[in-house]
């Protein structure tokens, strides 16, 4: 069983993203490599289980797969219509139960199909192929069988998560499990491997190093989660090395493994970017919106969902860019839309649609059938952009905004914390525990004993709500209380941790709005990443790079010492700035470098957070990729939203409960 010959890295050919990358494996590599000879101008079933019938979703559209030749796309685990005239393709995982299934599919006198192309999602066991050569009568109907390498689901074009949602309860609860958490690293180990195959590349692999606050603190498995992946990862790739035809033999890229502890305020904290906002604040499922649309009947309105994607050139375009911007851009992009169109100025009765608010400009081109199909797009942005500007108003999200990045920035105190709880009692709950969340991670000795419980009184939360809040700021590095009468739970991240994930002064770099001061710490890591500053010390390398790689040998890596404080540095903010100026949040900067060449890019770079992501992180990625001129790859178990992020929280130490136990 060997890996296709096909080429599917970055080198030879035209650069192709991430995503691009993936996409091109499962549809040329895989679907493509089925028509072979009779079997060209056949139509043929897709069979896929749980998990790979995601990996496929996520990658391609409908569309793309039936290009490929593929007309039924079938559930391994559901009662199938016998089909022996055609043929199937198996995109499973190698386990045991997938196995048999594809057997008791294929044995005997009357199969399901006439052959069968399997293809597994990651490496398979020897004993499964023994068990699988051991039957006579599906042998000569397996048309191929081969490991695809490929078991991440690509959210985004730089973006894969390992679909662990339960990972920081399996890894940093406070119930120890050791063959639970031991099996979760395994699975992860895997999976991210599997990206590196995927890719044709080869990682010089580092991770963030567990340190003891002394000699007599015993190292916790905790503390050692992204040593114990990496090891698991370069594993893997050593496997890989032996098995996989063409696989590079030196480093070709960079892996940095983190855990979330490394910035224990991003899943909290108001993100103000478009994408971050409408998945904070709408409640979506997924990526999907559901609005209501005029009826072409003269009806009530009709229910309509949308998915908020990247095949949408607008979301493209404003996902990354601030609320603020994102509304005037909108409002502009209406203004122009009547401005050039005729009949539009003359159901207006004026010239342009300067002077007209953009519900407005809405109502009038949603008048016009004609352009219907232009204005959709622009018309179910106008939509959300207002429901969530109604949103900030209504809950006075600004001013809490602001003292969460004042806070964060050390320009405001607990002082002002407590002034905020007692006089906005109209926050939402949801709101003020975000807000001792992060004034957990700054000031946990506030939180011990009786502190604790005023603080609960005062923001009028529950202890399932500051369950919450002490796990949070353990998880940011906070020792252990035993006075704490709210269930504090036993996961003792070191202090240093906390040290590591100082914020640089950046007072030089003004931002265009209010509210976007904060920045992930990843971002910071990368950039030294990028420029062979990481410190060794606190990110060792699980392999010693060629002499070759980055023009550099390991002995040239700046050894850093870690700031003294976790605050990020003060940013001064500017409502305004020339629209000129290249951030790389600006909508400007996104169209520009989303057009860049892609065949100067530099080698990649992986980031993989244990724990979940955020979207922050992900928008960090993209804008660091222009910078940097290297793809910026961001990895994790889940992509986690703010309510999302607070339900796991919570399931660390309550283990009596289930995920739809917790409300948030």
């Amino acid at each position: 069983m060997s890996y296709s010959d096909s080429d599917s890295s970055s080198y030879g050919g035209d650069y192709k993203n991430f995503k691009q990358s993936t996409r091109e494996r499962l549809l040329y590599e895989m679907l493509r490599s089925a028509k072979t000879g009779k079997s060209k101008s056949t139509w043929k079933v897709l069979i896929m289980d749980r998990l790979t019938v995601k990996i496929m979703s996520y990658a391609c559209k409908m569309a793309d797969i039936t290009q490929e030749g593929v007309s039924l796309v079938e559930d391994l685990y559901r009662r199938r219509q016998p089909l022996p005239s055609m043929e199937a393709i198996y995109f499973i995982q190698p386990t045991k139960e997938n196995v048999v299934a594809f057997l008791s599919d294929m044995s005997g006198k009357s199969p399901l199909y006439k052959k069968a192309f399997v293809f597994f999602s990651s490496p398979i066991s020897r004993e499964l192929v023994t068990h699988i050569k051991k039957d006579s009568t599906v042998l000569p109907r397996i048309g191929a069988l081969r490991e695809m390498n490929l078991e991440y689901f690509a959210i985004d074009s730089q973006g894969f998560v390992t679909d662990d949602e339960r990972a920081l309860e399996e890894l940093f609860g406070d119930e120890e499990s050791s063959q639970k958490a031991d099996a979760c690293l395994n699975v992860m180990a895997t999976r991210i491997a599997t990206v590196f195959a995927s890719l044709r590349e080869f990682p010089l692999v580092r991770y963030r190093a567990a340190k003891s606050l002394d000699a007599m603190t015993i190292t916790t498995f905790r503390d050692l989660v992204p040593t114990k992946l990496a090891a698991g990862v370069w594993n893997c790739l050593m496997k890989y090395k032996q098995t996989i035809q063409n696989f590079p033999m030196s480093e070709t890229c960079e892996l940095l493994i983190l855990d979330r502890s490394v910035d224990q305020i991003a899943p909290i904290i108001h993100e103000w970017t478009y994408d971050a906002i409408c998945h904070d604040l709408l409640n979506l499922e997924g990526n999907k919106y559901v609005h209501e649309v005029p009826s072409k009947t003269d009806g009530p309105p009709e229910k309509k969902e949308v998915l908020l994607e990247e095949h949408d050139p607008i979301w493209v375009e404003l996902r990354h860019a601030h609320i603020a911007d994102a509304s005037e851009r909108l409002h502009e992009k209406m203004t122009g839309f009547v401005s050039k169109n005729k009949a539009a100025q003359i159901q207006n009765g004026s010239r342009d649609g300067s002077n007209l608010s953009t519900r407005d400009l809405q109502k009038l081109v949603q008048a016009l059938p004609q352009y219907s199909e232009q204005i959709d797009k622009l018309s179910l942005h106008v939509e959300i952009a207002g429901k969530i500007n109604r949103i900030i108003r209504e809950t006075g999200l600004r001013e809490l905004g602001q003292l969460e990045q004042d806070l964060v920035f050390g320009d405001a105190g607990f002082k002002d914390v407590i002034k905020f709880l007692t006089a906005k009692e109209d926050i939402t709950r949801e709101n003020k525990l975000r807000l001792l969340m992060i004034v957990a991670s700054i000031y946990p000795e506030k939180f011990e004993g009786e502190k604790g419980l005023n603080l609960m009184k005062l923001a009028k939360l529950t202890a399932d709500d500051m369950t919450a809040v002490n796990n949070m700021r353990l998880l940011g590095g906070a020792l252990e209380s035993k006075k704490s009468t709210i269930g504090a739970f036993s996961l003792k991240f070191d202090i240093h941790k906390k040290k590591r994930a100082a914020r640089k002064d950046r007072s030089g770099r003004e931002e265009t709005w209010q509210l976007s001061r904060f920045y992930p710490m990843i971002e910071e890591l990368v950039e030294k990443l990028g420029k062979n500053e990481l410190s060794k010390d606190d990110y060792p390398c699980m392999n010693d790079p060629s002499p070759t790689f980055h023009g550099t040998t390991l002995s040239a890596l700046t050894h850093e010492v870690p700031a003294a404080h976790s605050m990020r540095s003060r940013r001064t903010p500017t409502w305004a700035r020339p629209r000129s100026s290249d951030d790389g949040y600006s909508s400007d900067s996104v169209l520009k470098h989303a057009s860049s060449d892609f065949k100067k890019m530099g080698q990649r770079i992986f980031v993989f957070i244990v724990g979940g992501a955020t979207r922050s992180e992900l928008r960090v990625c993209h804008k660091l990729t222009a910078k940097l001129n290297r793809e910026v790859v961001l990895g994790s178990s889940s992509l986690d939203d703010p309510p999302q992020f607070i339900t796991k929280l919570k399931m660390l130490t309550a283990h009596e409960l289930s995920l739809d136990d917790i409300q948030i």
